[in-house]
């Protein structure tokens, strides 16, 4: 196996979050000839440029035009994910060039990468052999070991990482890492300190309550809300912020995912709304999934808007309760009760808060559940402005 600690996170763990959606609101509302200039059009809201500042130390105008490339970002990947087929070796943004990183793993396909206005990389590993291995370690994780984090495929080294707690290696960690670095080459160890953990109960922000505890709202949907699985099993009662009664959750999975929605009652309008703790509201334009390496941002009920990079999508990640897959990774902080809360890129609604390790003092690893799936899931409709 190649073990290769290549990163050190290091503080408590707590649990990550999104943002709440405003129910309780109205609802309202380089050349022509490189293919890379033809973008499509992007929305860019202001509380989200200011973030970006802030947090990727961008001025206002890097952060319009990081994010019409990303825009241009998403389109390529799109189309090269289909026409590359077995060669496609995932895709990365890549904020100093503006562009998209594509691996190949055969050469003659640079040629339409570069057609389509990305840059090619040639790697070892297409994207499909290492989602096996990825599906072939979530086969040997029925217990998976206190010391296992996460796992998942790695766009930005073509690989698949494994991530451990460094103050919790045992015996049954070591096996499982021996197991899964027997399936391939393609498998690398990551250490951190601390185990990401679900987290709901801080107060603070714009939260709604159930069962004594807070979770964050994430995106509205016709008829409700979308937030996190861990927030409230099926017919747990929720009350908004004023604490009068909100809904009641009608579909919840945790662990195995980390999805839920809940049926609100006439009192409460469903809006097209993300908060940004700041004074205003973001409005929500649809749910397009943004490209690893892209800019995101999250505002939450505890920590407010907070930004930062997607690292890597499809990542397992092993809470006390049980293993949760599908989620993706950021370098985005956040805090306990942002739980459930919303992730945006641009006005794209991503997915909600599922939990992480760090804080926002010193920064740590977030975790969310992408929300297209939930959404199928639960045959919702997202409410757009």
């Amino acid at each position: 196996m190649n073990r290769r600690f290549a990163a050190r996170v290091t503080g408590a763990m707590v649990l990550a979050a999104g943002t709440a959606v405003g129910l309780s609101f109205p609802a309202v509302a380089d050349t022509a000839a490189d293919p890379a200039a033809e973008s499509p059009k992007t929305t860019v809201a202001p509380e989200m440029l200011t973030a970006m500042q802030r947090d990727l130390g961008l001025t206002e105008a890097q952060a319009t035009a990081r994010i019409a490339q990303e825009a241009r970002a998403v389109t390529a990947e799109t189309e090269l994910r289909d026409t590359l087929g077995s060669t496609f070796g995932g895709a990365v943004f890549d904020s100093e060039l503006g562009k998209l990183v594509v691996g190949v793993t055969d050469a003659d396909a640079a040629a339409e990468v570069r057609a389509a206005g990305a840059v090619p990389n040639v790697v070892e590993y297409g994207v499909q052999e290492l989602e096996s291995v990825v599906s072939s370690i979530d086969t040997l994780a029925k217990d998976v070991p206190a010391g296992i984090n996460s796992w998942g495929v790695n766009a930005a080294d073509n690989s698949v990482v494994v991530t451990v707690d460094e103050t919790a290696v045992d015996a049954a960690t070591e096996a499982f890492l021996a197991e899964a670095g027997a399936l391939s080459d393609a498998v690398t160890v990551v250490e951190e300190k601390g185990s990401p953990v679900p987290l709901a109960d801080i107060v603070g922000g714009d939260p709604y309550y159930f069962g004594g505890s807070r979770c964050s709202i994430g995106f509205s949907v016709e008829g409700g809300y979308v937030t996190a699985g861990h927030c409230g099993t099926v017919g747990t009662a929720t009350q908004g912020s004023d604490n009068s009664a909100l809904g009641t959750v009608a579909g919840s999975t945790f662990p195995g995912a980390d999805m839920a929605w809940v049926e609100t009652n006439s009192s409460w309008t469903p809006a097209p709304l993300v908060n940004d703790y700041e004074g205003g509201t973001v409005t929500v334009t649809g749910s397009t999934e943004a490209a690893v390496g892209a800019s995101i941002c999250r505002s939450g009920s505890t920590t407010g808007w907070q930004c930062g990079e997607i690292e890597g999508k499809g990542q397992s990640v092993s809470y006390p309760q049980g293993t949760v897959n599908g989620l993706t990774q950021t370098s985005a902080c956040a805090e306990g009760g942002d739980s459930g809360g919303s992730w945006l890129s641009g006005t794209e609604a991503q997915g909600v808060t599922s939990g992480g390790s760090g804080n926002c003092s010193f920064g740590g690893t977030t975790f969310f559940q992408p929300l297209n799936p939930i959404l199928s899931e639960y045959g919702l409709t997202l409410v757009t402005g």
